[in-house]
């Protein structure tokens, strides 16, 4: 179901999380649960694995997590505010200790020239610990491509939060 970079990564991030006894929590947009998925196919997940929330709709990221709908109508859902708010919100909302949140333009369309398609903003949050973010640009042809570039950074972005 997934690419064997991603399953290497899932299996790795699952080894790390429980070593460090360690929960996850996923806030998604634009992965749509993939992320979460991706870690879920790997047995020995629910050792780690708290839960995930997708959040598609600026209405669900106000609801589920938090973000605050000011934010969004004056940044736009895809932004590394937002991408902060829905981490940190992830955490709250949750018995988990470390999350990620995804927001971004998977396109084909939807994209601006300041947001083009491509763009996606993965932050990170883990308890008693500064957020930590990153913007991306991935390239390429098909939507299914710069989903499967966001998920293998968000898995990358996670297994950084471990240490």
């Amino acid at each position: 179901m997934f690419s064997l970079e991603i399953e290497t990564l899932a299996r790795l991030l699952i080894d790390e999380a429980r070593e460090r006894s360690l929960r996850i929590v996923t806030a998604e947009s634009c992965t749509g649960g993939l992320v979460a998925g991706a870690i879920c196919s790997i047995p020995g997940a629910s050792d780690v694995f708290e839960r995930g929330f997708v959040v598609y709709t600026n209405r669900a990221k106000q609801e589920l997590l938090g973000v605050p709908g000011d934010l969004i109508a004056d940044l736009g859902a895809v932004s590394e505010p937002v991408a902060r708010m829905m981490a940190e919100g992830a955490l709250e909302a949750s018995n988990a200790h470390v999350s990620v949140a995804i927001t971004g333009v998977a396109g084909p369309g939807g994209g601006t020239p300041m947001k083009p398609v491509g763009t996606v903003h993965i932050a990170t949050a883990r308890a008693n610990q500064a957020l930590m973010h990153r913007a991306e640009l991935f390239d390429g042809a098909t939507r299914g491509e710069i989903q499967e570039q966001a998920i293998q950074a968000a898995l990358q972005a996670l297994r950084d939060r471990m240490t």
